[in-house]
């Protein structure tokens, strides 16, 4: 009798471990799923992170070359000191700007009176670029917009030299890395 009890307390026993074996072998596979899901995600994390940082680097150099290209506009579009100084303007600047005939004719105008004479030259008009601060904002779909405050020295006839700041808006198409619009003084 003695023998029958052992038999099944060892029967019960080897039972109960093919269980807990059962148990555990199927837990460790769950573990093994979890463990390959959350190397997956590490993997593709470090990819979006990648892209995120080549990302950033791009527009961080854009963000340079559009401050730099708006302050170049603003140095050949603030300096002149003769009609012949005024129309250059544009051939100084035409290799960074991408602009519409319509935006290009208003902000390049031949400096001529109604008469045909030279504003510049008659009126001793002079302007020289001081100095100017660039701020950027996010990319939005290839255009990043700029903004810069521009302090420029102006005189005239009769009329002591004095400082003025103007507000220059420019957008820069990362493609073309060209200014495509600039506004003074005008928000939208």
């Amino acid at each position: 009798m003695k023998n029958k009890v052992l038999l099944s307390i060892m029967g019960l026993l080897l039972v109960g471990l093919g269980i807990t074996m059962s148990i555990t072998n199927h837990k460790r596979s769950q573990i093994a799923d979890v463990r390959e899901e959350v190397s997956q995600v590490a993997k593709t994390q470090k990819h979006v992170t990648t892209q995120i940082d080549n990302l950033q680097t791009t527009y961080n150099a854009n963000d340079a070359k559009v401050k730099s290209k708006l302050l170049k506009f603003a140095k050949a579009y603030y300096t002149f000191s003769s009609q012949s100084d005024y129309e250059k303007r544009f051939n100084q600047v035409s290799d960074i700007l991408d602009l519409s005939n319509e935006q290009k004719n208003q902000l390049f105008d031949n400096g001529l009176d109604a008469t045909g004479g030279s504003r510049i030259d008659n009126l001793v008009l002079t302007s020289q670029y001081q100095t100017a601060t660039g701020y950027t904002s996010d990319l939005d779909n290839q255009t990043i917009e700029s903004l810069a405050t521009v302090v420029v020295q102006t005189s005239g006839t009769a009329q002591k030299a004095i400082n003025q700041t103007v507000l220059l808006h420019g957008w820069f198409d990362i493609k073309t890395q060209k200014l495509t619009s600039v506004k003074i003084n005008q928000i939208q």
